[in-house]
């Protein structure tokens, strides 16, 4: 997927969906154009209908989680047609059961996007089998590692220092002696992502 410059989504969307807007230097950046005046600084960003506003969270979550609309739209059909289920909780549980969103989770990489790449390169095993499906689904009792022969690579060299104050949610978990990250249970919403509107989402769908 194709994303563009991230800060200029990050600042449209009005909210930190990428890792790297999540930095001293974006803030910097926003008070920098803020304080440059023209119609431009002074005109922000206008409240919307209650339409836009489904709409800028269902983009809010599509970049975030790294994913094209015909795949987003899959997995909301997907959350819909589960027999019994809860549609909000079915979609945030696809998303965080993704293989890349898994990587970044366990924080063996800093960002989703760089997740992507590690798993499409190949860096990455499940269950012991190497696979290079970003979207692979993942589930409990899974075991995510890095292959061998990538440990030593550039995304990999600062692990055992990034793991030491890493918060990982608490249905995951890393073993970096056995280079080994394990799938506790299910995703719990509101324990990440808590600042996307996953009903909102939904009833975006509803309209389209």
């Amino acid at each position: 997927m194709q994303i563009g410059p991230r800060y200029k989504i990050c600042r449209r969307l009005g909210d930190r969906v990428f890792s790297k807007c999540q930095t001293t230097k974006f803030t910097v950046s926003g008070v920098e154009k803020k304080t440059k005046g023209g119609a431009n600084a002074k005109r922000g960003r206008r409240g919307g209908s209650e339409y836009g506003q489904q709409l800028l969270e269902k983009q809010k979550a599509r970049f975030a989680y790294g994913i094209s609309e015909r795949q987003f739209s899959n997995y909301v059909k997907k959350a819909r047609a589960i027999k019994g289920g809860n549609p909000t909780l079915e979609l945030f549980k696809q998303l965080e059961g993704r293989l890349d969103n898994i990587v970044f989770r366990l924080g063996l990489v800093s960002s989703r996007l760089s997740a992507r790449q590690i798993v499409s390169h190949g860096h990455i095993m499940v269950n012991g089998r190497k696979t290079t499906i970003p979207s692979a689904v993942i589930t409990r009792g899974d075991i995510i590692s890095i292959r061998p022969g990538s440990r030593e690579i550039g995304p990999f060299r600062n692990l055992a220092e990034r793991q030491k104050d890493y918060p990982a949610p608490e249905w995951v978990s890393y073993d970096l002696d056995k280079n080994e990250g394990v799938i506790k249970g299910e995703a719990i919403l509101g324990q990440t992502e808590a600042t996307l509107n996953f009903s909102a989402i939904l009833e975006y769908y509803s309209r389209v």
